[in-house]
């Protein structure tokens, strides 16, 4: 039975990302599927601007990849998945540049994704937080991109990260009416339960992915005890100022 151990947690890890690679694109498209894929048959308020558009496209093209890389593991095109991990940086690196200028728009001019009741300079605090968690997780997935075990665990955690922008949009009434808890409740409870399936399958901690896991959970609160504090607020509008 012990030698059959190994075997079975590589299937099960497998299954694991697996759903991750079907469960990311279902969840964006359904999240923004009113208000960007198919908001020419929802009537949902026109999108301002170019960069919001670019915004999408980058966004996109990174759930595109993160499917395609799963793919190119699972058929074991390794030589091809780490060539296309280096067209991934570049698209790193215009997430950043691209989703920095889009929230500083949108907290400069408003836009209709920004809750009515919540100052845009307050809500800023949302999106720059989305990507400052991405730079960390992003970051160490690149940095242990040679351990292989610790950089799939960190590019999952990408994926978590990017869920709440699009579960806050989903059209389902009894989830939005519980905001926050939700939105960011169920990440927190999905970086909870990868954690513990992946320690229970392994048989020991991953210590980096842990560490990732409590700063990603710790990331949702804390946006909620520095947002519209004087030195958020003297922050935010610095951002703004370069919004074109």
């Amino acid at each position: 039975m012990a030698a059959n151990a190994p075997v079975d947690w590589r299937i099960s890890d497998r299954r694991l990302y697996l759903a991750a690679a079907i469960l990311f694109p279902l969840i964006i498209l359904i999240g923004f599927g009113r208000t960007y894929y198919f908001k020419m048959f929802s009537g949902t308020p026109a999108l301002p601007t170019l960069l919001v558009h670019l915004h999408a496209i980058v966004m996109t093209a990174w759930v595109v990849l993160f499917v395609s890389q799963v793919g190119l593991i699972r058929t074991k095109n390794a030589k091809v998945h780490m060539k296309l991990g280096m067209l991934g940086v570049a698209l790193a690196v215009l997430i950043v540049i691209v989703g920095f200028f889009t929230a500083a728009a949108a907290a400069k001019y408003g836009s209709f994704a920004t809750p009515p009741d919540i100052p845009s300079k307050v809500f800023l605090v949302v999106p720059l937080f989305d990507l400052i968690g991405f730079i960390g997780t992003f970051g160490a997935a690149f940095y242990y991109r040679k351990q292989f075990a610790t950089h799939k665990r960190f590019m999952l955690l990408t994926v978590i990260n990017f869920l709440p922008p699009a579960l806050g949009r989903l059209p389902i009434q009894s989830l939005q009416s519980l905001g926050p808890l939700m939105f960011f409740g169920i990440p927190a409870l999905l970086t909870i339960g990868v954690f513990v399936y992946d320690w229970r399958h392994n048989g020991k901690v991953n210590r980096p992915f842990l560490i990732g896991c409590i700063l990603l959970i710790a990331s949702f609160p804390l946006r909620f005890i520095i947002a519209g504090t004087d030195a958020w607020m003297t922050f935010a509008t610095w951002v703004t100022s370069w919004a074109a």
